[in-house]
């Protein structure tokens, strides 16, 4: 079987009663149809967050936001407005940054903006944080069909160009899945003679070893 190599991109990320747009991930990651290889796009671009007053940090680790469409605030997570916790929290641009955990449902871009919270008046610096539902569906689950980036258990279909989409493994997202990430590895030559297509995931391991589904 010949070779492929294909660059990963992502698929919007549809979640329950929140939906937001598409900007790039950090460092190699690969807004749709730019070419790069690695991670898939974050979503939150037109969405905005609003400081609210709950803790000291806007949106710090472990904290919960609030449904949204257009904004989202800051919310306890004992409460009903409750969507989504904060898993890791980083300031500066999501491209220079760090990237999220790996099981991350969908990243929010947090601009720099005045507050006047439970810490008295202040400055929320320009960041991201990286969310996970605290209730299914979670999209950034292997085999999920969304999430920031692609991990060992994604799926994956041919978009044309040498480009690949991840879709649910289960097949409920609108394309069917064709490959499936089964191992990363550092160098192509590590992965199963059963490998069918090469996805570059980024980070210490970037090979994704698919094969057909």
């Amino acid at each position: 079987m010949r070779e492929k190599w294909c660059a990963g991109v992502v698929c919007a990320v549809l979640l329950a009663a929140l939906t937001t747009g598409c900007q790039a991930a950090h460092g190699s990651g690969s807004g749709e149809g730019d070419g790069r290889l690695g991670e898939k796009a974050a979503a939150s671009s037109s969405a905005t967050t609003q400081p609210s007053g709950y803790g000291a940090v806007f949106l710090a680790v472990d904290e919960c936001s609030s449904f949204g469409t257009t904004s989202f605030t800051e919310a306890p997570c004992t409460s009903e407005r409750a969507a989504a916790r904060v898993i890791a929290r980083y300031d500066g641009d999501v491209s220079d940054g760090p990237a999220c955990p790996a099981t991350t449902d969908f990243v929010l871009h947090i601009s720099a903006q005045e507050s006047s919270g439970a810490g008295g008046d202040g400055v929320v610096p320009k960041g991201y944080a990286c969310m996970r539902n605290l209730e299914p569906p979670h999209p950034g689950d292997p085999g999920g069909g969304g999430g920031p980036r692609t991990i060992v258990g994604d799926c994956v279909y041919g978009s044309g160009s040498g480009q690949v989409r991840e879709t649910a493994c289960d097949g409920s997202g609108q394309r069917k899945p064709q490959y499936k990430v089964v191992k990363a590895v550092l160098r192509r030559a590590s992965c199963p003679a059963s490998t069918a297509l090469y996805v570059q995931l980024g980070g210490e391991q970037p090979v994704g070893c698919a094969r057909p589904v």
